[in-house]
């Protein structure tokens, strides 16, 4: 198996700043509505399907969830969201990568840029960042799920690329297009996944001093909690204290 990809670090970390329920079901909202878009039907609509997943695993109300549907086929009137992806570098030349949906792109780039400089960063131009991060679907399992051998042959036997020791979880990492499959058929297998993403991870990660570290987690909870932000990824190696 290969090293650690840090990504349950980062996933606790971003975990405990969403305790804001309200938000996570507004930020849901959005990528339903988005989904939606290619039909109300999650039979026939994979990323709606997925998608009401997640809202689910968030507690999500079931009417909420309908309304957004809703919104999205066109039955409700609704505000026009489109994806957007900014690039910066925060303290100690950490890379992010930040995966937004927004109905003003003229609003929300000024104040992603204005997050940035408060935190001694600055916003990127587009593709300045992003080579330094390689998308990979994410299934995370808890250890006492299931054993290392059953679960390494099973994922890559479905598709997987690896099967990564994260300490309290298994991470299983796959290509973006066998992502489905392999979650599909861990949970087919009665296998419990905790959670599971398409997420971008960084290449290489930058190690901090614990004053940096603290204002790069001051950064992450900034732009995490803007409205229009769905996603932060980083490749930053922060110590525990500062996760």
């Amino acid at each position: 198996m290969a090293g650690h990809s840090h990504w349950a670090k980062i996933k606790r970390a971003k975990g405990a700043n969403d305790a804001k329920r309200g938000k996570i079901w507004s930020k849901i909202a959005r990528k339903i509505i988005i989904a939606a878009r290619s039909g109300g039907d999650p039979r026939d609509n994979l990323a709606l399907r997925y998608t009401i997943e997640e809202a689910k695993a968030a507690n999500m109300p079931k009417d909420t969830i309908e309304k957004a549907i809703l919104k999205g086929t066109g039955e409700l009137g609704g505000e026009n969201y489109e994806a957007a992806v900014y690039e910066g570098y925060g303290p100690g030349g950490v890379a992010f990568l930040i995966e937004a949906l927004t109905n003003n792109r003229s609003r929300t780039a000024p104040e992603m840029r204005k997050i940035f400089e408060i935190a001694g960063g600055n916003l990127a131009s587009s593709g300045s960042v992003s080579f330094q991060f390689s998308q990979k679907g994410v299934v995370t399992i808890r250890r006492e799920a299931v054993d290392e051998e059953r679960l390494m042959d099973l994922s890559l036997d479905a598709g997987a690329e690896d099967v990564v020791d994260a300490g309290e979880v298994w991470e299983v990492l796959t290509p973006p297009a066998q992502f489905h499959r392999v979650k599909e058929a861990i949970a087919a297998a009665g296998i419990a996944v905790e959670n599971a993403e398409l997420a971008n991870l960084p290449l290489n990660t930058v190690a901090l001093d614990p004053d940096t570290a603290a204002k790069v987690r001051r950064l992450i909870d900034a732009l995490e909690d803007h409205d229009d932000v769905q996603n932060v990824f980083h490749n930053a190696d922060l110590p525990d204290e500062a996760a």
